[in-house]
């Protein structure tokens, strides 16, 4: 088969294109802006939070919780609160970076004295711990490489025994608001001495592109603190 020089380096040019398309989306990107802009056009937390999804994703948050006799938890990215009110937990405090996520939730869960609901940039001030921190379909959100850095930071200080993170774990960014991120590298060059990776648990509705809305590419990674 001859080679075509021509073809190379039309295929060449149109690689290079789309991953600066990419670069240029992500340093233009801010998640932060975006998160709060379509909770105040009445948009939710998104598919995964609802359905069949959050109800599996509650059915095993709660068996752990209970098995583990889990006291306190915090969410880092608690959204809407669609999927906490199928959660069964003693003491809870949601963390969001939208402002409007943070007022829907505190009047939804009102009457709910157990649960409480702070901005980001409010919560830094309190260094709260708990024993569990969930991170749940939040991670593949994060466009901007230093938003993933702080926030993967943020979730394993807080936790003082177990971080439960639902998401996917590969490289792919095909949406504006969706780069899927490998965390585990990050895992492995920051934390790797201090938490390993108990339990893998696969999704009972793995990803099909024909079924959006009902299927996902997260999986649970439950981490258990090691010393």
């Amino acid at each position: 088969m001859k080679f075509n020089l021509k073809k190379f380096k039309i295929l060449i040019k149109k690689i290079s294109n789309k991953i600066l398309i990419r670069k240029s989306s992500s340093q233009l990107f801010n998640s932060r802006d975006y998160w709060e802009k379509r909770y105040l056009s009445n948009n939710n937390s998104g598919a995964g939070s609802y359905g069949r999804l959050a109800e599996f994703k509650a059915e095993v948050l709660n068996d752990f919780v209970k098995i583990n006799n889990i006291q306190s938890i915090i969410e880092f990215g608690c959204g809407d609160g669609n999927q906490l009110s199928l959660a069964n937990y003693p003491n809870y405090i949601g963390v969001d970076v939208s402002k409007t996520a943070i007022k829907i939730c505190r009047q939804k869960f009102k009457e709910d004295s157990c649960k409480k609901f702070h901005h980001s940039n409010e919560f830094k001030k309190t260094n709260k711990k708990a024993e569990l921190v969930l991170s749940l379909d939040v991670i593949f959100h994060l466009i901007e490489e230093d938003v993933f850095e702080n926030y993967m930071k943020d979730v394993f200080s807080a936790a003082t025994k177990y971080v439960i993170i639902y998401a996917s774990n590969y490289e792919d960014h095909f949406a504006p608001h969706v780069k899927c991120r490998k965390f585990t590298n990050w895992m492995d060059r920051n934390v790797k001495d201090n938490w390993k990776i108990k339990e893998i648990i696969p999704n009972k509705y793995p990803f099909d592109k024909e079924n959006p809305d009902t299927t996902s590419m997260s999986d649970f990674y439950i981490i258990e603190h090691t010393i």
